[in-house]
Parts: structure tokens; C-alpha cells; sequence
């Protein structure tokens, strides 16, 4: 029976799909467990060691070791300062924070230097080896021209017989030499703390991410086209057709179609690459197979054949697709009035649906569309100073607040933190800092998860006087005690970082008596099997939220309430604060929120979760269950 095969690898004859070239590590594999850091660290250690070892046993090479020595040394040092600065960065997932991708910048910067230095030694070699050449071409000439008479000489003898034993083995040891051993050396070392497969794909989608979420087409990212960037930065051909291959690897044909059309697009303009066309066309005639449009899928297996009349999977693809319309045509006859829907108009296919039912309007938001901030309601928005219910600190010195929306109320605060303790606190979490995971509903157990893509760390008071000094500040604001409350976690987040619509408070099975406004998101989600995620704490659930923006973002990085219609943008040294439970203990199922995709910069938060224990009489509870 006939049948449609996938475009594949020209590596890989057994596999449907494409197959990377570099298996991506195996997570657990415990070579690279935590358990495990100090014996690979030692493993690296005796590598360099064993390195710098056959450095040191090279051969005296006479009038050439001058140059040995001194193209050598720099290589060494830089391999020591490199591997010492790495060994902090095992077992790193890079993708995730902009803060720790930083890190790979200055790598990079060293590598360079260290090819570089390989370089120069290379040249330094190769203009010794010619000098060498040219002093021999000319003694020779002259000694060939009259052997005994020249060798008459006794000084020439001896000059012959020691050229012969010294210096010719001296510059065979020269040019054996290998002068890549220093970058070589240090390539090895470093490449085991590079960015994995895994960071790879991770940046890819993050990039499809972005795409999908602000409706940015191909060739704007292609070209760098971005709100609010400094610097310009595009992809080439092979690069784009990186992305559309590794989204068909994921089964993600609509991604694929993009980016492979993207490829022809660029190749049609006259860009160089390494891909070919009909390569390009192998992927594409596939993707848009499965997307359902049969007929261009024919078109483009035709335009593939035209390039490689030899393509045998294409030649069985042509013949299948051309039996599949048959049988459609067939099918059509008996009733001409039937329409079929076209899968796509002038080749635009409609994105496929996830599990997020409220997709589209959390997206949306992050665009800034959407907000339903009324005329009628932003005159019930006010700004005002405040003076923390009383607290003598902020008598002295109030704090501006501003309503960002009225019901349920949320407020931003101006000028919570200065420049200098931000920095202090990121200095702080920096090193902590690792992938943010998120408790299975049914479990209970922290997890990683595709949908928060960041990075966090939980600092204690006793870490620095400036984490103590924020903590207190936090309380003299919100008018509750923090002794209850989480340590302060700092995140950052990476490419297209985000936390898609979630609740900070802790989810009792859904009651349906329950009468509040905007409950409607909790009809479609049960919660009969999630764990009680606070009770090992034993302070209560999470009943407010206090969230410091320590940076701003050039575009993207909201916070949105997808129920309310709400959209808050990051102001570096604000903060927003917000109540997750109602006065009666029941959790506000309005307050659902989400970190909309960095698009353009790097977006740090700190985040002061209150808990109920020890609020009893600075928040009472109120008389009705939605109070």
C-alpha cells in the first residue's frame, strides 16, 4: 500500500523522523548527578593536569626552543584561569536564565583569545620553518656547486655534521609539533560545561514561543525586527532551517511550514547556504502533508522532483499524494454539492490548540490587547501616598501607591527597592540560582515544567542585611508579619521566560456552592487530587503576594490576570500587591496570573509570599465567605 514517507537526515537510513548527530545527555545518566560534581571536577582536574604534564616534557629544540617556550606559556594560563572559572557552572541549564546565559558571553570571549593565541603560534611557526628554508636553499646552492672544496674548510665540516645531528631533528620536533594542543586543551575543558541539546531546543522554542505570543512572523525575527533592541542580530539560511527541523523532530509541522518557507524565502533572495533547496522542499511537502493540505503538498513534492528528478522517497510521495486526491475526487462525484473546507488559504495554516483554554486571551494580553480597563472603571483607580496603616516608619517616609485595578484591588508601589540593593540581592542569588519547578496537582511534587521557563533562588535574612532590610519594609507596607512568610525567592528568566496562568494560593477540591465573582475559571478545573502543597509549612495558604519588579524589560514581561483583563508591565523598583484569598480563608480564583514571554531583555522579580498563620488579627476575616 502506498503510503507518504518523511523527510529524514541523510545520516540516519533506519529512522522516519530526523535524528540529531548529538544525542542529547541523558539526565539520568549519574555521571552527571549532584552527588557526582566533585568526581567530575576531580576527572577534570587530572585531564588538565595530564595536559599540562606532556607540555612540559617537550624536547630542547636548540635555537628553536625560545620560540616553543613563549608560544606556549600564555596558552597554559589561560587554560587554568578558564577551567577554575567554569567548574561552577556543572550540570547548568542555560535557556532559562538571562542571568546565567551571561556567563557563556565571557567563554566565548576566552575561546576567542585562545584561538587566537593558536593562531599566532601557528604563524610564529610556519615564519620560522620558511626562514629556515630559504638560510638552507642558499647554503646549499653554494655547497652543491663545489662539494670539496667547500668542505675543504674544516669549520664547514663540522657546521655540516652538526646541522645534520642538531638542528635538522630540531626542526623536526618544530614542525611535529603541535601547536593546537593549548586551544585544544582547553576547548576540551570547557566544552563539558557548553550548552546541551536540550538548551538548544529550549532556545528554539523559546524563539517560537515569542513568535506565537506577539504575532511575529519569520522574517521579523529572521531580521532582527524587535522592539527595544540595542543590537543588531539575524538568522541565516541554515539557521532558520535549524528551527524548522528541529520543530518537525517535535512533531510540530505548523512551526515547520514557517520556517521552511522562511528557508526558501531567503534562498529565493540569493542568501548562501549550506542547505539545498530540495532538501528544504523534502521537509516542507511533509509538514504541510500533515497539516492536511494535500494538493500543495503535491505541488511542492513536484517542485522537489523538478530539482531532484532522482529523489526516491519523493517519487513515492508524488505517486501517493496523486492516489489520495484520486480517491477524494472519487469520493466527491456521487455529490457535487458537498464543499470540502480548504486546510489553508494561500498557504496559511491556523495554529493548532493546546491545553490552555484561555490561550488566546492570555496572549493577548501580553500584546496589550484585551485590557478591559473601562473609562468607568479607571475612575475608581486612584494614586495616593501610604502610610502602612499607622507604622511609624512610613509616617515619616510614606511610600506612593497606585491602584492598578480596583476589584479585586491591586497596587503598585514606587521606589521598594534602591539600585543598589537590587543589585546586592541579585548578587546574592545568582549563584543559588536554578530551574524554577512547579508541584504536580496530583502528587504534589515539585517538578520542572515547559510552561515557567525561569530560573530562582531563595534567599534567608541571615544571608545579608540588605535581604532583613527589604523583608521588614515589605511588612511595614502590607501591614502583615512576615515571620510566617516564605523566604524571599528571586527569579530570572531566560528566553522567552515565562509562568503561564496559574494560582499562587494552594487549591481545596472545587466546592460548588461556592458564591463569588469571576469564579468562573474554576468550573473547568478539578481539583479533587491536588495535595495540600502548604501543609508541611504548617503556616496556611498563601494568602497575599507581594511582587518587586528588580529590573525593567525593554518589551514583553507582563503580568497579566487573564479572568480580569488586566495587564501590568514591569517598572524597575516597583512592586505589586495583590491578595489571593478572600477575607473568609477561600481562595480569590480571579487573582489567576501570568509572566507574559520576555521578548526583548532580561527580567528579574523578587516575590514575598504571606501566609495566613499570624494575620488572624491583622487581616480578620470577614463576615461572608466572599468578603
Amino acid at each position: 500500500m502506498l503510503r507518504a514517507s518523511r523527510a529524514r537526515d541523510e545520516t540516519s537510513l533506519v529512522e522516519a523522523r530526523v535524528v540529531s548527530p548529538y544525542p542529547p545527555r541523558d539526565p539520568r545518566d549519574p555521571r552527571w548527578s549532584v552527588n557526582n560534581f566533585n568526581k567530575e571536577t576531580l576527572l577534570c582536574a587530572r585531564h588538565c593536569g595530564e595536559l599540562l604534564a606532556q607540555w612540559g616534557r617537550g624536547r630542547s629544540l636548540s635555537s628553536l626552543e625560545t620560540l616553543t617556550s613563549v608560544t606556549m606559556r600564555p596558552q597554559v594560563s589561560v587554560l587554568l584561569l578558564i577551567w577554575l572559572g567554569v567548574l561552577g557552572c556543572v550540570g547548568a541549564e542555560f535557556f532559562t536564565s538571562i542571568g546565567h546565559m551571561t556567563d557563556l558571553i565571557y567563554a566565548e570571549k576566552d575561546l576567542v583569545k585562545s584561538l587566537k593565541e593558536y593562531i599566532l603560534a601557528e604563524e610564529a611557526k610556519l615564519a620560522q620553518i620558511k626562514s629556515w628554508a630559504t638560510k638552507m636553499e642558499a647554503l646549499t646552492s653554494k655547497s652543491t656547486a663545489d662539494p670539496e672544496g667547500y668542505l675543504a674548510h674544516p669549520v664547514n665540516a663540522y657546521k655540516l655534521v652538526k646541522r645534520l645531528n642538531t638542528d635538522w631533528p630540531a626542526l623536526e620536533d618544530l614542525v611535529l609539533q603541535d601547536s593546537a594542543a593549548g586551544f585544544i586543551g582547553n576547548l576540551s575543558v570547557q566544552r563539558q560545561f557548553f550548552p546541551t541539546d536540550e538548551d538548544e531546543t529550549g532556545a528554539a522554542k523559546a524563539l517560537m514561543r515569542l513568535q506565537d505570543t506577539y504575532k511575529l512572523d519569520p522574517d521579523t525575527i529572521s531580521k532582527g525586527a524587535l522592539p527595544g533592541t540595542k543590537y543588531q542580530a539575524t538568522l541565516s539560511v541554515d539557521d532558520c532551517f535549524g528551527m524548522g527541523r528541529l520543530a518537525y523532530n517535535e512533531g510540530d509541522y505548523y512551526h515547520t511550514v514557517l520556517w521552511m518557507e522562511q528557508v526558501l524565502k531567503q534562498l529565493d533572495a540569493g542568501e548562501e547556504a549550506t542547505v539545498a533547496k530540495a532538501q528544504v522542499l523534502d521537509y516542507l511537502s511533509y509538514a504541510v502533508f500533515q497539516l492536511g493540505d494535500l494538493p500543495r503538498a503535491l505541488e511542492l513534492t513536484r517542485r522537489l522532483l523538478s530539482l531532484d528528478p532522482s529523489h526516491e522517497r519523493a517519487g513515492g510521495n508524488l505517486r501517493y499524494f496523486e492516489h489520495l486526491l484520486e480517491e477524494e475526487r472519487q469520493q466527491t462525484l456521487p455529490n457535487q454539492t458537498t464543499e470540502a473546507e480548504p486546510a489553508a488559504q494561500d498557504g496559511i495554516y491556523e495554529r493548532p490548540a493546546d491545553y490552555l483554554p484561555e490561550r488566546d486571551i492570555y496572549e493577548g494580553l501580553c500584546r496589550g490587547e484585551g485590557v478591559k480597563l473601562t473609562p468607568r472603571r479607571q475612575k475608581r483607580l486612584f494614586c495616593r501616598y501610604h502610610h502602612g496603616h499607622g507604622t511609624p516608619q512610613l509616617l515619616i517616609a510614606p511610600f506612593k501607591e497606585e491602584d492598578e485595578w480596583d476589584s479585586p484591588h491591586i497596587v503598585r508601589y514606587y521606589d521598594v527597592m534602591s539600585d543598589e540593593e537590587i543589585e546586592r540581592i541579585k548578587e546574592l542569588a545568582k549563584p543559588k540560582l536554578a530551574r524554577a519547578t512547579v508541584r504536580d496537582p496530583k502528587t504534589g511534587i515539585l517538578t520542572v515544567a515547559s510552561y515557567r521557563v525561569s530560573k530562582s533562588s531563595w534567599l534567608e535574612e541571615d544571608d545579608d542585611p540588605v535581604v532583613a532590610q527589604v523583608n521588614r519594609r515589605m511588612q511595614h507596607i502590607t501591614g502583615l508579619t512576615v515571620q510566617t512568610a516564605e523566604l524571599l525567592q528571586v527569579a530570572n528568566y531566560g528566553m522567552g521566560g515565562q509562568y503561564e496562568p496559574h494560582f499562587d494560593f494552594s487549591r481545596r477540591p472545587f466546592d460548588s456552592g461556592l458564591k463569588t465573582e469571576g469564579n468562573r475559571l474554576a468550573t473547568f478545573l478539578n481539583y479533587s487530587h491536588e495535595q495540600d502543597a502548604f501543609k508541611r509549612l504548617g503556616t496556611g495558604n498563601r494568602v497575599a503576594t507581594f511582587l518587586n519588579y528588580m529590573s525593567d524589560v525593554e518589551a514583553g514581561g507582563a503580568t497579566v490576570f487573564p479572568d480580569l483583563g488586566a495587564a501590568i508591565w514591569p517598572k524597575k523598583g516597583t512592586a505589586v500587591f495583590w491578595y489571593n484569598l478572600l477575607r473568609s480563608g477561600e481562595g480569590d480564583y480571579r487573582t489567576r496570573h501570568a509572566a507574559c514571554p520576555v521578548l526583548v531583555g532580561c527580567k528579574w522579580v523578587s516575590n514575598k509570599w504571606f501566609h495566613e498563620r499570624g494575620q488572624e488579627f491583622l487581616r480578620p476575616c470577614g463576615s461572608t465567605e466572599v468578603d
